[in-house]
């Protein structure tokens, strides 16, 4: 299968099994990068998408849980390309797809034509990239349109229905709607017009929709799910990590 069309044949299964698609955020190699390929097993095989955060020094759409994070994977030397070795190594390779999760710095520094060849190699079946604008995402999109790879574009509550429409045509694997005008790890997913925010973005998407941003609650997940196939938890994920949780044990507890 193409490795896009895999994300977005994983979120679909999850709802012909009658519940609601997970997309797991774990920051690359935090808190611990010795146990990167076993956290990220675990993950797979737990969750129906994997997005691993690639370590940025200055993650502009992120809260104060994943720039911890951020730090603390670089201060141990996680990079791009050894977050792609590490994968590659894996055996058996991740049960779940795997997208990575980069701002636009660390993959221009490595070339597009070469990142993308080389997330192939490693089984990454695509990229979220939150600070590549959609009209300047034409370069990147092409490498990783040449090989079946996905570019998930992201829209938010105050994106313009054209530009949502946009997007959505756009975006491979799925379509990422951010649940609110702000940055990640929030208490509250949103108001009262997230469900109806996010219907809108259902409505006009031919990929499926996950939404994501302040997600931290079984309750949360069972009333997102009514409207979009799938939801992304990140900063409570790792907060659990931090706290020595097992991934598999506190994404149970959001079913």
């Amino acid at each position: 299968m193409i490795p896009h069309e895999r994300i977005s044949a994983a979120i679909r299964s999850a709802g012909d099994e009658g519940r609601t698609a997970l997309v797991a955020f774990m920051t690359a190699g935090y808190p611990d990068k010795a146990l990167f390929r076993a956290t990220l097993a675990e993950l797979a095989g737990a969750a129906d998408v994997v997005e691993v955060g690639v370590p940025f020094t200055d993650p502009m759409a992120d809260g104060l849980t994943i720039q911890r994070a951020s730090q603390g994977a670089i201060a141990q030397g996680v990079t791009l390309s050894w977050i792609l070795d590490e994968i590659a190594a894996m055996d058996p390779p991740p049960a779940a797809p795997v997208v990575l999760m980069s701002y636009l710095n660390p993959l221009l520094a490595m070339g597009y034509e070469r990142l993308a060849a080389r997330a192939i190699d490693s089984g990454v079946a695509g990229f979220i990239v939150p600070d590549l604008p959609l009209d300047e995402s034409g370069p990147l999109d092409a490498a990783l349109a040449a090989r079946g790879l996905a570019l998930i574009h992201l829209v938010s509550p105050v994106t313009p229905p054209e530009r949502v429409a946009a997007a959505a045509q756009a975006s491979r694997g799925f379509l990422y709607a951010v649940n609110v005008t702000g940055i990640t790890g929030g208490k509250k997913a949103a108001d009262g017009d997230l469900k109806a925010y996010l219907g809108r973005i259902v409505a006009a998407s031919p990929v499926p929709v996950c939404a994501g941003f302040g997600i931290r609650s079984a309750a949360q997940v069972a009333d997102l799910g009514e409207v979009v196939p799938g939801v992304i938890v990140g900063s409570a994920l790792v907060e659990a990590l931090e706290q020595g949780t097992s991934p598999a044990a506190f994404l149970a507890t959001l079913a």
